[in-house]
């Protein structure tokens, strides 16, 4: 036997040895045998005996996008990373579900390494609502952050930002790897073990992705990032990971000079302004989480001045537009080797999924026919190498909405073979048949 380790005790489980389960020696690699181990002050429980087999409790911010991102609000015990660019809109968000927090009976505590609680009044006084009952505190060592959310009882904790946060426990500056690292999971603990949420703050990459470790995603349990062009008055807050609720929801907000306000009626948002009766437009419909999303598609293909040229996507990946490109020529019989192409998605949403293909072709052809399409169309299908039109999932959500927005007709892939009451269905093999119904 090994000498006895020092400041652990030693466990015993009941009708076995110490040290560990049933008393056995330790397997190979497992170190001496005998040896004992520090058990978790929680012992291992059937799921059935917990609490809670229904809908966990949540809290509601009365911000009804952000509640929907989250999956019906901010679940306790949780953390929650959201990322985005500076000046987007995040510490504002932030503030704005304190402020409606405390207002409800939920104690929060707004944590910022970044600004003083001075800075953060000037903030909360340009804000519709009420932040005066908020406890704020300029702090950047988790210790101490720790240490006043127990004193003031929070039951939710936001901290701006993890990267300007440290902890006595490592050498090295705010902001390195180690530091976000361990801050990270300190929070998790505390989230874990206490109780209150914990709503983090982080830095974005140059690449738009959140600057520290990649663990740092893996650690908490819920990711957003809060989107938009600076120029344009809508942000998106996306899920990209949540472990109680559904990933890739978005939720809209308007920037104001009051704070954010949700988008009642985000469908149709991006839509707005659009103008009809202009060649070189055409709108589909993108199925984010659960929720349909209508958006204009723009291209303009004109002749190039010298040289190779050129190729400029904004909201679509600009690899995805070469290879449209080369589909639309070879099986469409449109030259676009002298044609400069610009495609531009409107209200800074991006295509991501390929259902969108079929309305970046009907843009670029309605473009170069200088043509219309009709102001009443949506085009969905995604497009294969072969020139095929292929049948996209959740099409009858998209056409619902679409008929709600007004839109009476549907190029769709022949092989959908789907019937929507109130929009007319029109069924297309290949983008041949689709430029000879465009150019007519």
């Amino acid at each position: 036997m090994g000498r006895p380790l020092r400041g652990v005790r030693r466990v015993e489980y009941a009708g076995g040895g110490a040290g560990g389960v049933g008393g056995g020696r330790l397997g190979r690699g497992g170190g001496k045998a005998g040896r004992r181990v520090a058990l978790s002050a929680y012992p291992p429980t059937r799921l059935s005996a917990l609490e809670g087999g229904g809908e966990m409790g949540r809290w509601r911010t009365g911000l009804n996008e952000f509640d929907f991102v989250l999956g019906g609000g901010i679940v306790p015990g949780s953390v929650v990373l959201i990322g985005g660019e500076p000046g987007i809109g995040k510490s504002t968000l932030l503030l704005q579900c304190a402020a409606r927090l405390e207002a409800a009976g939920v104690s929060t505590l707004y944590v910022s390494g970044e600004e003083s609680p001075h800075q953060l009044r000037l903030r909360a006084d340009r804000l519709a609502d009420d932040a005066g009952q908020v406890h704020v505190l300029g702090e950047t060592r988790i210790e101490a952050m720790v240490a006043h959310a127990e004193t003031v009882r929070a039951r939710v904790v936001i901290v701006d930002s993890i990267q300007t946060s440290f902890t006595d426990a490592l050498e090295g500056a705010p902001g390195n790897v180690g530091q976000v690292r361990e801050c990270a999971a300190r929070l998790m603990r505390f989230a874990k073990e206490a109780g209150p949420a914990v709503l983090l703050v982080g830095h974005v990459t140059k690449g738009g992705g959140i600057a520290g470790p990649r663990t740092l995603e893996h650690i908490v349990d819920t990711v957003l990032y809060f989107e938009g062009e600076a120029s344009l008055d809508h942000r998106i807050l996306r899920a990209v990971k949540n472990r109680f609720g559904s990933v890739d929801e978005i939720g809209v907000f308007r920037m104001t000079g009051t704070g954010l306000e949700p988008v009642s009626d985000p469908a149709a948002a991006f839509l707005a302004s659009r103008v009809t009766g202009v060649s070189g437009s055409a709108v589909t419909a993108l199925l984010e989480g659960t929720r349909p999303m209508l958006v204009e598609v723009q291209a303009l293909a004109t002749k190039a001045g010298f040289g190779t040229p050129q190729r400029v996507a904004t909201g679509l990946d600009h690899r995805r537009l070469a290879l449209l490109l080369a589909v639309l020529e070879r099986r469409g019989s449109l030259p676009f080797g002298n044609l400069d192409v610009f495609v531009n998605v409107t209200g800074g949403m991006r295509l991501l999924e390929p259902s969108t293909d079929l309305a970046v072709m009907a843009a670029l052809v309605s473009s170069v026919h200088d043509r219309p399409v009709p102001a009443d169309a949506l085009f969905l299908g995604e497009v294969g190498l072969g020139g095929e039109i292929r049948p996209v999932v959740g099409v009858e959500r998209r056409l619902a909405e679409a008929s709600r927005q007004g839109f009476r007709r549907a190029f769709l892939s022949a092989r959908s073979r789907i019937v929507s009451e109130g929009i007319e269905v029109v069924g297309m093999e290949g983008i041949g048949e689709l430029a000879r119904r465009l150019a007519a």
